[in-house]
């Protein structure tokens, strides 16, 4: 004969024990600097590979710009020849270099007045952001 217990319902199925809220903020305090570790190498590789083809794209303009620079310098010389059919050489060459300078003297100029407009080269608008970020996590409520 079976014995069968009388206190025993059907809606008393053994279920696995869920954690507790502390185990849960012990393992997600666990967890979290390792997901913090894998989105630093992830993000480490691809600014490596992005690093990479920028280097070519970068290396390409670089020659880009030389040979600009060469072929500027010759139409210069080109100018320098020009005025030397009506000029002697050495004056020929004065006034260009003398308009040369000129134009560098505006240039500097122009690019002083746009360093200033810029202002401080500090990220404020950012820092500012990552200031109210730190305040909301920490709970203050400004």
């Amino acid at each position: 004969m079976s014995h069968v217990n009388p206190s025993y319902t059907p809606d008393q199925v053994a279920t696995p024990e869920e954690p507790s809220l502390g185990t849960l903020v012990s393992q997600l305090s666990s967890q979290i600097p390792e997901l913090i570790r894998s989105e630093i190498r992830l993000a480490q590789v691809e600014v490596t590979e992005k690093g990479k083809r920028a280097g070519i794209g970068l290396g390409m303009f670089s020659a880009a710009g030389l040979m600009g620079f060469f072929g500027l310098a010759v139409l210069i010389a080109t100018f320098v020849l020009l005025l030397d059919l009506v000029l002697p050489a050495w004056a020929a060459a004065l006034i260009v270099a003398v308009v040369l300078f000129a134009i560098a003297g505006v240039a500097a100029l122009l690019g002083k007045k746009k360093v200033q407009e810029a202002g401080s080269p500090k990220p404020e608008r950012a820092i500012e952001g990552i200031k109210a970020d730190v305040a909301t996590v920490k709970g203050d409520r400004r």
